[in-house]
């Protein structure tokens, strides 16, 4: 299957997008003075890459993986700009938050993705080698493809540019263009990921493609790209899976009087950062080989390792196995293991095949999370509504924002 096979981002990895938490505490202080109209009238001109991404935060990977939260980014650049002069960025910033909620209420739909992937998998399409290798004799589609493999980012714009022509011009499953950007990103997502895609298709807002205009590129790109060729109509895939929406897992809440083995995994990596958090009686920090994917993860989660040892000065450890933690928990005297809330992905498919064979984990739920995606279950601009409400009543990274000053 696509989806194990291991990540190439191993030449990935460096500072123009911060995978420790100092390092992105520094980031957004260093881009939050261009955050207002700077970013609304510049974040386009980042597009055409590579190198060329200085109109953009850079924090996605970072706040992929939690190592700072959307409240504080949301906070530190309302306090800078206003919520009105910053409209633009915050939208940007929201929508990771939408795509996580609308998934969370619709979960069948990242299991649809899954078995789509490993059938057409068994028998690759013709034409998949040449796209995912940029050699389709379209000139943007195969300079962003090697950006894509050589740096693991591509604009978000840029983003929507691939996966269109991935889907109309070149004709290719959606499905395998989603598990091959996914494969490569640095900040991939389970939900904006697969949720993008399906987008561009015509399946989220149903029957309303994305077509990739040639002019546009061409304007775009000062003239760098000239993609000839490009489709001009396009039919929505057929989705063999009915969308259906369901309730919201609610996870097992921890109990703040127990002994607790505190799990990191690349969902939450500023738990320390949380009141709830901080309140148990920790005592011991683990991260599990198993729920990290790839170096950009485990350079992550180290990192938050080190910052809980330093925070509880209690045994930190790596262990293999989600097993192995249970393990580690039984020989520590914990009575309960407590993890950051994994939304649908594949670190919540291994909690909850962990679940069904008898491990109890129980996960914190952000504040932010639970007031905002409840709101996400219809389309973006319904839940962008609610933003300015959000942004009123957001209970702050504290610490975070201490940091920041």
């Amino acid at each position: 299957m696509l989806l194990d096979t291991p990540r190439d981002r191993a030449s990935t990895l460096s500072f123009s997008f911060p995978l420790s938490r100092s390092a992105a505490l520094s980031r957004l202080a260093a881009f939050v003075p261009d955050a207002g109209a700077q970013y609304a009238t510049g974040r386009s001109e980042s597009a055409v890459g590579p190198g060329g991404h200085d109109g953009v935060s850079r924090l996605s990977a970072a706040i992929r993986r939690r190592l700072i939260a959307e409240d504080v980014v949301a906070g530190a650049v309302i306090r800078a700009h206003g919520a009105n002069a910053a409209a633009t960025f915050l939208r940007e910033l929201c929508w990771r938050s939408y795509w996580k909620g609308w998934l969370e209420q619709h979960p069948r739909v990242w299991g649809a993705w899954k078995q789509a992937v490993a059938k057409h998998a068994g028998q690759l399409p013709s034409g998949y080698d040449a796209a995912v290798g940029g050699e389709t004799g379209i000139d943007a589609f195969d300079a962003w493809a090697r950006e894509l493999r050589e740096t693991g980012y591509l604009h978000n714009w840029a983003r929507m540019q691939v996966a269109s022509i991935w889907i109309f011009t070149l004709q290719l499953p959606w499905e395998l263009g989603a598990a091959w950007m996914y494969r490569h990103l640095l900040d991939a997502d389970p939900a904006s990921n697969t949720l993008s895609w399906r987008w561009v298709a015509g399946l989220h807002t149903q029957g309303k493609i994305y077509l990739a205009d040639r002019d546009l590129i061409r304007r775009r790109s000062g003239g760098r790209f000239d993609p000839k060729g490009l489709a001009t109509t396009g039919d929505v895939p057929r989705e063999t899976a009915r969308v259906v929406t369901e309730p919201m897992r609610t996870p097992l809440a921890p109990d703040a009087l127990r002994d607790t083995l505190l799990l990191l995994t690349p969902e939450d990596l500023s738990l320390e950062c949380q009141a709830a958090i901080r309140a148990l009686p920790i005592r011991g920090v683990v991260a599990c080989r198993s729920l990290c994917d790839g170096p950009a993860d485990i350079a992550a989660v180290a990192d938050g390792l080190q910052r809980g040892w330093e925070h509880w000065r209690v045994p930190i450890a790596w262990v293999d196995t989600i097993d192995d933690v249970a393990a580690l928990a039984a020989r520590e005297g914990a009575k309960q293991i407590v993890t950051g809330y994994a939304p649908i992905g594949p670190v919540a498919d291994a909690l909850g095949e962990a679940r069904g064979r008898g491990i109890a984990i129980a996960e914190h739920h952000r504040a932010w999370d639970m007031a905002a995606w409840p709101h996400c279950n219809r389309g973006f601009f319904t839940f962008a509504k609610q933003l300015p409400a959000l942004f009123a009543t957001m209970a702050s990274d504290e610490e975070g924002l201490r940091e920041l000053a």
